[in-house]
C-alpha cells in the first residue's frame, strides 16, 4: 500500500522555485533542494521523477504566479502604455518578500540557450513566443503603425524585457525606472 505523502506539493514545489530562482537549475544540488523543501530524495524523486521534473513543476509554479501579470496585460486597453505597466509590474515581483530578483523563466531561458534540452526549450519559446504576440497585439492598437513597425518593436520589447529582467539582479529601483522610461520615450 502506498504511504500518503507528509507534506503540501504546492508548498514544496513553491520552495523548489525559489531554489531553482536564485541559484539557476545547474547550480541547484539536489541537496540544497532536500534542505529547502524539508523532504528527502526519495519523496522528491517518487513525486517528481527527477531533478528535471521538480524544475519544470518548479517553472509551471512560477507561469501561475505571474499569470495575473499577463491577464492585465491582455485585458488591458490602451496599448503600449498596457506594455509599460507590465514592465513595472514584473518589476515589482522582485521586491516582494522572499522573491529573488529576476525572472524565472528569463534566468531559465538564458541558461539553457545553448542546450539540447527539447522540453525545457519548448518549453522557453513557447512562453516567449505568446509574450511577443501579446506584445503585437498591444501595439495593433496603435493604428498608425505598419506591421514592419510592430514587429520591429515588439522584437525590441521582447529583447527589452529580457534586459530588464537581468537588470533586476544588479541595478537599484531608480536606475531601473529610468530604463523602463527610457525604453517606451522610444517607441
Amino acid at each position: 500500500m502506498a504511504r500518503k505523502k507528509q507534506y503540501n506539493e504546492a508548498e514544496v514545489i513553491d520552495k523548489a522555485m525559489h531554489v531553482f530562482w536564485q541559484n539557476g537549475y545547474k547550480g541547484t544540488s539536489m541537496q540544497m533542494l532536500e534542505d529547502e523543501m524539508g523532504i528527502n530524495k526519495f519523496s522528491i524523486y517518487s513525486s517528481f521523477g527527477s531533478k528535471k521534473g521538480l524544475f519544470l513543476e518548479s517553472i509551471n509554479s512560477y507561469k501561475k504566479k505571474t499569470n495575473q501579470l499577463f491577464e492585465k496585460l491582455i485585458r488591458g486597453t490602451k496599448g503600449l502604455e498596457d506594455i509599460k505597466e507590465f514592465f513595472y509590474d514584473s518589476v515589482n515581483i522582485c521586491y516582494e518578500k522572499g522573491n529573488q530578483k529576476g525572472c524565472l523563466v528569463t534566468n531559465t531561458y538564458y541558461e539553457f540557450s545553448d542546450s539540447e534540452d527539447a522540453t525545457i526549450q519548448d518549453n522557453m519559446e513557447g512562453f516567449m513566443t505568446n509574450l511577443k504576440s501579446i506584445f503585437i497585439e498591444k501595439l495593433r492598437m496603435d493604428s498608425s503603425k505598419d506591421d514592419a513597425t510592430i514587429m520591429k518593436q515588439a522584437n525590441f520589447l521582447l529583447l527589452a524585457k529580457h534586459g530588464l529582467a537581468a537588470s533586476t539582479k544588479v541595478n537599484n529601483q531608480k536606475e531601473i525606472e529610468d530604463y523602463i522610461e527610457m525604453t517606451f520615450s522610444k517607441l
